[in-house]
């Protein structure tokens, strides 16, 4: 079996230890990364910064480069220009806008179009019930992005780190976008753009192309049935590889290992006609620039 994912970063996986339950620790996942002959992942938790954790990693497992990041909910503050700034002093090179406690996220969650709870809603419904505050992120205010969102978004373009824009509205992102662009961000990725509660057509993403970002489809998105694979497909032929990454979004109990998802994801994508450099291209070249590599 041919090996698609050789010095590949995957800039998606949720490792332990973690609130929720893992399929394996960083000391696992790092040992997996060097067997498949990747070059390295980035470590992603709802809750906490990681850059500690990445740094233990690559001093304990030299061959596998981890990444730190941090995902702006409310256990960081939200949109917390302090928290981003220490994280990136830190070493972390990916900041993730709000995922389970943006508004888009949650409206989507507890609005009835989730067909089944996700393992944070049950969290987030315990802090309810504990009394405990856990507020509700949005960028906007009347239409503009919020003081602490702009600072957050210097903050990015002066360390260089890559933003991600998560599981925010469509409003909320390209406002983003728009305005990291303005203000010297270059390294921005679109959070699985085939996702249900975050989809982009293809001529939205088309748009944001505009302002350099790359298009992130992840594995969970199809292997779950969360969207049909001829769509994933299709999206990716139509911005052109040298604009997409591939991601797993793995780490689920359940579920496959990250360096399994992403082979297979690549298998998929060849039997679908897509090239090994194209692959190459979305696995290795594209997460490289991503990460100053």
């Amino acid at each position: 079996m041919k090996n698609f994912i050789e010095g590949a970063y995957d800039l998606h996986v949720h490792s332990a230890p973690d609130v929720l339950p893992r399929r394996m620790d960083d000391l696992e996942m790092a040992q997996r990364i060097m067997d498949a002959g990747m070059a390295g992942y980035a470590i992603k938790s709802h809750y906490f910064c990681t850059s500690e954790r990445a740094e233990l990693i690559r001093k304990a497992y030299p061959g596998c480069d981890a990444v730190g990041t941090i995902t702006l909910n409310s256990s960081v503050g939200g949109i917390n220009p302090a928290a981003v700034e220490m994280a990136c002093r830190s070493g972390v090179k990916l900041v993730w806008f709000p995922t389970c406690d943006s508004e888009n996220e949650q409206s989507y969650v507890f609005g009835g179009e989730a067909k089944i709870l996700p393992y944070w809603a049950k969290i987030l419904i315990q802090l309810r019930e504990e009394g405990i505050t856990n507020p509700t992120i949005s960028i906007l205010q009347e239409g503009q992005l919020t003081e602490n969102t702009l600072q957050v978004l210097d903050i990015i373009a002066k360390y260089d780190v890559i933003l991600a824009t998560s599981h925010v509205s469509h409003e909320e992102a390209f406002a983003l976008v728009k305005e990291a662009h303005k203000r010297g961000v270059k390294r921005i990725v679109i959070t699985h753009v085939d996702f249900p509660n975050t989809f982009y057509s293809i001529e939205e993403q088309r748009q944001l192309l505009k302002y350099g970002a790359y298009m992130e489809h992840c594995y969970t998105t199809f292997a779950t049935g969360k969207v049909d694979f001829a769509v994933t497909v299709d999206q990716i032929r139509a911005l052109g590889p040298e604009h997409v990454i591939l991601s797993t979004d793995l780490g689920q109990k359940t579920a496959k290992y990250p360096d399994e998802g992403m082979q297979e994801f690549a298998e998929k994508l060849v039997e679908n006609g897509f090239s090994q450099e194209e692959i190459h291209q979305m696995v290795v070249e594209n997460p490289r620039w991503l990460l100053n590599k």
